[in-house]
């Protein structure tokens, strides 16, 4: 039994690791995560107490990240301030928490010889055209477009700087759109599925045809726990489920699983600096490592999505109200 320390594993992403871990594994987990408006206890609802435990803490607080990190075999670091939209309101809690925040575990691995896997976005990337054949892979130069994407472009950087200069044992992996249970009704398919079930119109940026290839949560857990496993030390891995579709697709798709019409939405601002389409390779996983995804179809999982923000309101209905007045505010 392994005893992993999992940074922000009160968020989305995290939250959904921590449940495939203690199902499929016979593991130990300790979350550590602050709590900011993102982290969510509700998400850890029910695990077993002999094999998971809670700190509430600060990733750059290195007093507590050293003390955990002595205990731990292995480190999985989600933790990330991950909102596009909101580091163009105030870019430094990005700074604060994937730059310094990333920095403090790489030390703590340095003096501990802790294993550690840093968990990345493909928006480091940048964007594709539309109509571009190519799709991302791990040989793409970086071309980060948001404070959110930059500064976890140098997260990356610093691991992989750690990796080299210090002998840091890490890997990296950058992942495509995540969706299912546990996310945050901010983010584009909660917060449509949301606003079906409470009887407000879906929102849409633009034209809806930016691009993002999209995968369910418990894929991409499973191919982190692969890579924890198997993944060569220094590599970075990209995750992808094949799941490209553009944002007018994705809530017409929602709204006839949903029993609505398919036009029933509504066209608002665009966002500033919006990427038109992203698009991941994840060659290098499969064959190298023999990951594949058990969501091949993005219509079935979807479906599983909507169904569990309809089992569990209780989980998304206090942040809701919140989420929409400030969009309202943007007039978004």
């Amino acid at each position: 039994m392994r005893r992993l320390l999992v940074t922000g594993g009160a968020g989305f992403i995290g939250s959904n690791f921590v449940h495939h871990v203690l199902e499929h594994t016979d593991d130990h987990v300790t979350v550590l995560d602050k709590l900011t408006y993102a982290g969510n206890l509700a998400s850890l609802d029910g695990l077993p107490s002999d094999r998971f435990a809670f700190i509430q803490g600060d990733i750059a607080d290195a007093g507590l990240v050293d003390e955990l990190f002595s205990r731990a075999d292995a480190v999985i670091h989600y933790a990330a301030e991950s909102h596009n939209d909101n580091s163009l309101h105030d870019p430094r809690p990005f700074l604060d928490t994937n730059i310094i925040g990333t920095y403090t575990l790489l030390e703590a691995a340095r003096k501990h010889g802790t294993r550690l896997h840093h968990i990345s976005t493909d928006e480091v990337y940048g964007d594709l055209e539309l109509d571009d054949p190519t799709r991302f892979s791990e040989s793409t130069p970086y071309n980060p477009s948001s404070p959110y994407s930059s500064t976890k472009a140098g997260s990356d950087l610093l691991v992989r700087a750690w990796v080299r200069s210090f002998g840091v044992r890490a890997t990296i992996s950058n992942c495509s759109n995540n969706y299912g249970p546990y996310q945050h009704v901010e983010k584009f398919i909660p917060r449509q599925i949301t606003n079906v079930i409470r009887g407000i119109r879906p929102k849409l940026y633009g034209a809806g045809e930016n691009v993002r290839d999209w995968i369910h949560a418990d894929d991409h857990s499973s191919a982190v726990l692969t890579i924890l496993d198997k993944g060569e030390i220094g590599e970075t891995y990209l995750i992808g489920a094949d799941g490209e579709k553009n944002n007018k697709e994705v809530v017409e798709l929602i709204l006839a699983l949903m029993g609505e019409a398919k036009d029933a939405y509504d066209h608002v601002t665009d966002r500033a600096g919006h990427d038109l389409r992203y698009a991941i390779d994840s060659t290098k996983l499969r064959s190298e490592l023999g990951w594949k995804p058990s969501y091949g179809d993005f219509e079935a999982g979807l479906a599983a999505t909507i169904q569990w923000y309809r089992d569990n309101e209780q989980w998304w209905a206090p942040a809701k109200d919140g989420v929409e007045a400030f969009y309202a505010s943007k007039g978004q």
